[in-house]
C-alpha cells in the first residue's frame, strides 16, 4: 500500500463508513476517537478552533467562515465531510487539500493502531486531519460536525466557539424523530464556557438550546436576534443568506474574544469563499444553454429552499436528474418535486445507493415521470442532450450523485 489510490481504497474497503455503509458504521461513542489522539499526542488541543453543527447549512457556512478568517490573515484548517470527488477535500489548509504524501505517511504510520482499535472511518479522518493541523500549526481550524454532534467524533475539541446552523428532520434513525430531540443531539457540542451560536430560531428548540447552554454556562446568541448590515457572497443559492447569519453571528463572538477580523476582510471573504475554499455542489450552474444547476440539498429542509429558487428560474421545460440513498426517507422529499418536469432517475455508484427502478416507483406514486438509468452519467448526458437551449436542468438528490457529474 504505497501509492495514494491504494490507501485511499483500503481506508475506503477495510473500514465501515456511513457515506458508503450507513447504519452499520455510525458509532454512539467518544472512547475509540479518544483512544486516537492519544496514540497521536492529543493533537485535537494544539490549536484552536470553531466547531460547526446543525441539520443543513454547516459545510456552507463552515466554508464562508474559514474563508472570512484567512481574509483576516489567519492560518486556517478546514475539516468537512463529506467530499465530493477527492478524499482529500476534507481536509484542507487556506483552501489547499492535504497532499497525498501526508495521507499515505498517516496511515502507513498508524495502521496497526487502526486495525487493532478496528476504527471507523470517520475516527480515522478526525485523526488525520486533527493530527494535520497541529503538526502544520494553523492558526484556527473551522470543524464540521460529520453527524448530530454529542457523540460526533469531531467532538473531542474545546473550541473558541460553537456554532449550530438550525435543526431538521434528518438522520431520525440515529439523532431521534423530533427537532427537541435532535437538536439535544445537535446541541451536544456546547462546551463549558465556550459562546455559541444559533443560526435559526424555532420555539420547539430553543428552549432545548438554553437549558444545555445555561447548564454548560455558555453565553448563548441567537443570530436572528441581531440587525446586521446587508453582506453579499458568492456563493448563489438564496438559502446562504440563512448560512449567512449564522457567520456573521460567529464572527461577532470571535471579535469579542480578541479575533481581529476587520471589516473590510469580513466583507471580502464572503465574497470570496469559492476562491478560497474550492466549495463546490451548492447551487453550482454548471453551463449555460441549457442551464445545468446542481445542488446536494438531499433532505426536506434543504429541498423546498432549492425548488423555492428554480421556481424563480426561467425555462421551457424542466428536466431533473434524481439519485438518493437507500435510506432517504422518500416520502418526505418526493412531494416536493416539481410534477411538470422530466424525470431521469438514477443509483449513485455507492452500496448506500437507491436502486434507480424503486427510485421511479416510488416517485410514480407522487406524478413524478421519467425513465430509469444504469448510471448517474449515462442519465446526464441524456438529460442534457434531451434538453433544448431554453430548458433548465438540474440534477440532485444526494451529494454522490452530484459528485458524479462534477
Amino acid at each position: 500500500m504505497n501509492t495514494y489510490k491504494e490507501t485511499v481504497e483500503w481506508m475506503f474497503q477495510q473500514l465501515p463508513m456511513y457515506q458508503r455503509v450507513g447504519d452499520q458504521a455510525f458509532k454512539k461513542d467518544l472512547t475509540k476517537t479518544l483512544q486516537f489522539a492519544k496514540h497521536l499526542g492529543e493533537p485535537h488541543k494544539k490549536f484552536k478552533s470553531v466547531h460547526v453543527a446543525g441539520t443543513n447549512g454547516k459545510g456552507s457556512s463552515s466554508h464562508m467562515l474559514a474563508s472570512v478568517l484567512h481574509e483576516a490573515g489567519y492560518k486556517v484548517g478546514l475539516y468537512t465531510s463529506p467530499h465530493l470527488k477527492d478524499f482529500r477535500e476534507r481536509v484542507k489548509i487556506d483552501g489547499q487539500l492535504i497532499d497525498k504524501k501526508s495521507v499515505v505517511n498517516f496511515v502507513k504510520t498508524h495502521k496497526k493502531f487502526i486495525t487493532d482499535a478496528k476504527l471507523s472511518f470517520f475516527e480515522m479522518t478526525v485523526g488525520l486531519a486533527f493530527d494535520h493541523f497541529a503538526k502544520q500549526e494553523v492558526d484556527i481550524a473551522v470543524i464540521e460536525v460529520g453527524m448530530g454532534g454529542r457523540l460526533d467524533s469531531t467532538n473531542i475539541i474545546t473550541p473558541e466557539i460553537s456554532v449550530i446552523t438550525n435543526i431538521g428532520l434528518d438522520h431520525t434513525a440515529h439523532l431521534g424523530s423530533t427537532l427537541p430531540e435532535i437538536a439535544r443531539e445537535k446541541a451536544g457540542i456546547i462546551k463549558k464556557g465556550i459562546p455559541v451560536v444559533i443560526g435559526e430560531k424555532h420555539k420547539e428548540t430553543t428552549p432545548v438550546f438554553k437549558e444545555i447552554a445555561e447548564k454548560q454556562n455558555a453565553k448563548l446568541v441567537f443570530a436572528q436576534d441581531f440587525r446586521f448590515p446587508q453582506y453579499s457572497t458568492d456563493l448563489k443559492g438564496d438559502y446562504q443568506n440563512k448560512n449567512m447569519k449564522s457567520v456573521l453571528g460567529a464572527v461577532k463572538l470571535l471579535r469579542e474574544k480578541g479575533w481581529n477580523i476587520p471589516e473590510e476582510c469580513l466583507k471580502n471573504g464572503l465574497n470570496s469563499v469559492k476562491l478560497h475554499t474550492s466549495l463546490q455542489g451548492r447551487w453550482d450552474i454548471l453551463q449555460e444553454k441549457p442551464k445545468v444547476i446542481c445542488d446536494t440539498a438531499h433532505n426536506k429542509e434543504g429541498l423546498k429552499l432549492v425548488f423555492k429558487q428554480l421556481k424563480r428560474e426561467e425555462f421551457q421545460h424542466l428536466h431533473i436528474v434524481l439519485g438518493v440513498v437507500n435510506d432517504k426517507d422518500l416520502e418526505s422529499i418526493l412531494p416536493l418535486f416539481p410534477k411538470d418536469a422530466q424525470y431521469y432517475f438514477c443509483k449513485p455508484e455507492i452500496p448506500r445507493g437507491l436502486d434507480a427502478g424503486i427510485l421511479a416507483e416510488k416517485a410514480a406514486r407522487f406524478n413524478l415521470e421519467g425513465r430509469i438509468f444504469d448510471s448517474v452519467s449515462k442519465a446526464y448526458e441524456v438529460a442534457v442532450n434531451s434538453a433544448l437551449d431554453e430548458d433548465l436542468v438540474f440534477v440532485g438528490g444526494s451529494t454522490f450523485t452530484v459528485a458524479e457529474i462534477i
